[in-house]
């Protein structure tokens, strides 16, 4: 339930619409839920303008359908993250209106749509960083935002960048996916006037350490202007980016 639900309620009982003891019930699991195995925050629309996201990764299919039945029994919109093709094929087939991108490996359920805005923009060094930077497009998506992207656009061939500088002035914020050395995120940092967040990935050979030398070389950029999330953190990078084309 979120705070134009909650006025909603409050108008249909003050209208006779709907009793008191039913407002009541509607509002009882407000702030959460306890499941037992999880207790499911209900109240983090009100508070944060959206509802709690699954993270799948360690859950069993089981787990992750019951915490989805409640979110959405509260007509909040639904987004699971890090789902596997069989997780996903378990949400699909228990949710109808259910979406899965298997490359962002998300899935969303749409019950109250949302005006798109624009205004964010999704970089990708390569092909290989697109899991992690379709997954900041959904979560932005979901968040009311239409991601602009711009993949494949790494600096072994900073041409195809700068063949691009109408798209990166144009965004009000822009993130930046990379893995390797991770130098995309303070090339464009040193190009725009608007928050840059990078998103270092977990691609790369040995010396990479799994994402580690991207993490760091984003954390020293000489751009400013620059943040970091953590290494593969799609979905945080998404989220951030939200808020900051709502103000």
């Amino acid at each position: 339930m979120d705070v134009r639900q909650l006025r909603e309620l409050l108008e249909a009982v003050k209208s006779g619409d709907r009793s008191t003891e039913d407002a009541i019930e509607s509002l009882r699991h407000l702030p959460f839920e306890d499941l037992g195995f999880a207790k499911v925050d209900h109240h983090r629309a009100l508070r944060q303008g959206f509802p709690e996201v699954i993270f799948a990764e360690g859950k069993t299919s089981e787990q992750i359908v019951q915490i989805s039945e409640k979110i959405l029994a509260r007509d909040c919109n639904l987004l699971v993250t890090r789902a596997s093709e069989r997780i996903a094929k378990e949400l699909l087939a228990r949710f109808p209106k259910a979406e899965y991108n298997s490359l962002a490996r998300t899935v969303s359920v749409i019950v109250n749509p949302m005006e798109q805005r624009k205004g964010i923009l999704v970089v990708s060094a390569g092909t290989s960083d697109l899991p992690v930077a379709e997954e900041a497009v959904e979560t932005a998506r979901m968040m009311g935002n239409h991601a602009e992207q711009l993949y494949d656009v790494g600096v072994a061939g900073i041409h195809r960048l700068l063949d691009n500088r109408g798209k990166l002035s144009e965004a009000r914020v822009i993130i930046v996916v990379a893995g390797m050395e991770g130098a995309l995120a303070s090339v464009v940092g040193g190009l725009v006037d608007k928050p840059v967040i990078a998103v270092p990935t977990s691609i790369g050979y040995g010396a990479s350490f799994g994402g580690l030398a991207a993490l760091l070389a984003m954390l020293n950029s000489c751009a400013s202007g620059v943040s970091v999330v953590n290494i593969d953190n799609g979905f945080g990078a998404g989220y951030i980016a939200s808020l900051i084309n709502r103000l």
